[in-house]
């Protein structure tokens, strides 16, 4: 499989994962999270506040010695990672503080704070224990102008790329093209919201839970595979997205030959798939309110994958959840746009790493 094809079947595999993150009368459960997604991406303003925390991983791989396996392992086994942001549609501004918190016996926490304006991106340089920086570069923000970088490259920097909009609509087309192949009967239930387990202060219309099991494991990657993303490729290649993503449709079109070959490499690794994948738990719970707003997700994902070729095995059991709150009110920032004296650009931050002794 080509590497350009690998990254767009992940893509759309992380694009599948956010879709159901995202109704009175209550609708069939399908419909709740198509609508329930479409709805969000209408939002005004926002705050959000997620966290997932890895409940266990194992990894043991004859690439990997022992030690390196065990030392990962030990460090990633029980973290949380948190995300808690604002946004607001316009004029656009978002902030989120991304948290890695690890346990163990290399304890550590740290935070990112992000903040991103129409064309501007702005990192906050954190003070990473095992990764020491300049004092004078920890607590600045990085600034990272797309048009600049494109600039600096030699190439032309493209403002659909920027186009909330228009990335707006794509996502919209994406999640109702991959959400329409899958069986409502076999992967999508709707529980009551009394024994959904919601948090204090969401309050739900109607709860739709999306879940894949050991049985239908197999089938739910062939439909991805065989059926969603090729309409996704095809939605790729109409001009106003190829031009955004900067994708060339001869490429893609390629890809969906390749993709709806009986005897291509995705179609024989997804055949062997049966013989080293074993889902335990896999389910997503999507709450909409009133409004039909998805409100509060929660995920329990806990698989398998031993390789019989290989040896390779892996055990990873992930718990999470995103919640919703103060929809379509006055954006409240607790960062906000960092002043000049607040930032660096990328050539002063390689300067100052310069200084850092080896």
């Amino acid at each position: 499989m080509s590497k350009k094809l690998t990254v767009l079947v992940l893509t759309m595999v992380l694009l599948l994962t956010v879709a159901l993150v995202g109704c009175s009368k209550k609708l069939e459960p399908k419909e709740a999270i198509t609508t329930g997604t479409a709805n969000a991406m209408k939002l005004n303003s926002y705050e959000s506040k997620s966290q997932f925390t890895v409940k266990d991983l194992t990894i043991t791989s004859a690439s990997l010695p022992g030690e390196r396996s065990t030392m990962i392992t030990n460090m990633l086994k029980n973290a949380d990672i948190t995300l808690d942001g604002v946004y607001q549609k316009e004029p656009f501004q978002s902030e989120m503080t991304l948290g890695i918190h690890l346990k163990g016996d290399l304890s550590t926490s740290f935070t990112i704070p992000m903040v991103m304006t129409k064309d501007k991106l702005y990192v906050k340089i954190p003070n990473v224990p095992f990764y020491p920086l300049p004092q004078d570069v920890v607590g600045k923000f990085l600034i990272v102008d797309p048009q600049e970088l494109a600039k600096k490259s030699g190439q032309e920097f493209n403002p659909a790329m920027m186009d909330q909009a228009k990335s707006q609509k794509f996502a919209n087309e994406v999640i109702a093209a991959i959400i329409g192949d899958y069986d409502q009967a076999t992967y999508f239930f709707n529980i009551d919201p009394k024994d959904a387990k919601l948090p204090q202060g969401v309050e739900a219309k109607q709860v739709v839970q999306f879940k894949i099991t050991n049985d239908n494991v197999k089938q739910a990657s062939n439909t991805f595979i065989t059926k969603s993303l090729p309409k996704v490729l095809d939605i790729m290649s109409k001009d106003e997205y190829a031009s955004m993503l900067q994708v060339k449709k001869e490429e893609l079109a390629e890809a969906k030959k390749e993709l709806q070959s009986n005897t291509s490499e995705v179609s024989k690794k997804l055949d062997e798939l049966k013989n080293y994948l074993t889902v335990k738990q896999f389910d997503m719970n999507t709450a909409l309110n009133k409004d039909n707003i998805p409100v509060y997700q929660d995920l329990n994902a806990n698989v398998e994958l031993n390789d019989p070729t290989t040896k390779d095995n892996v055990k990873l059991f992930v718990t999470g959840y995103s919640q919703y709150s103060k929809i379509n009110e006055k954006a409240t920032f607790k960062i906000g746009i960092p002043t000049d004296d607040q930032v660096l650009t990328i050539e002063q931050l390689q300067q100052k790493m310069q200084t850092v002794a080896p």
